[in-house]
């Protein structure tokens, strides 16, 4: 992390829809309380992009969404996603990496689009729900952060 970063504030967490053409990414606010679409890449595109947010404000983690079938299990998405952390870990210096169920984010973000008025065709953009996935995905994963423990 830059000086500038560290007299900017606290780092961010990013978020990463991983998909098979694209790289939805999403990033935190610098109070980590708050997650907002960044944009979608290509998987090389996307890796270059997390090595600039780490350059800029700094990125505390990376929280990925891991795909799971309906009864839990893993399949080729979860290899594949897999495969991607293992960049990610290349790309970043000593990432931290989260991984996150992403069970139906890509249909949450299509109905967060649609409260939002994004028109029809625009909630099916499949680059804008990839970014809006990866929201959902580092949304998630704030939430779950702050909630009170099980008592």
């Amino acid at each position: 992390m830059t000086a500038d970063a560290l007299l900017s504030g606290p780092a961010r967490l990013v978020g990463v829809d991983v998909g098979t053409k694209r790289v939805g990414l999403a990033v935190s606010d610098p109070l980590q309380l708050f997650a907002r679409p960044h944009g979608t890449y290509s998987p090389d595109d996307a890796l270059d992009e997390l090595a600039r947010l780490n350059e800029g404000d700094g990125v505390d983690a990376v929280v990925v969404g891991w795909p799971l079938t309906e009864d839990g299990g893993e399949d080729e998405a979860t290899e594949m996603v897999r495969a991607f952390v293992e960049r990610i870990e290349k790309a970043l210096p000593e990432p931290t990496i989260a991984r996150s169920d992403e069970r139906y984010t890509s249909e949450r973000a299509k109905e967060l689009l649609r409260r939002a008025g994004v028109s029809q065709p625009g909630r099916y953009d499949k680059g804008r729900v990839d970014a809006a996935a990866a929201a959902v995905i580092l949304q998630d994963h704030l939430d779950a952060a702050d909630a009170p423990p099980a008592s």
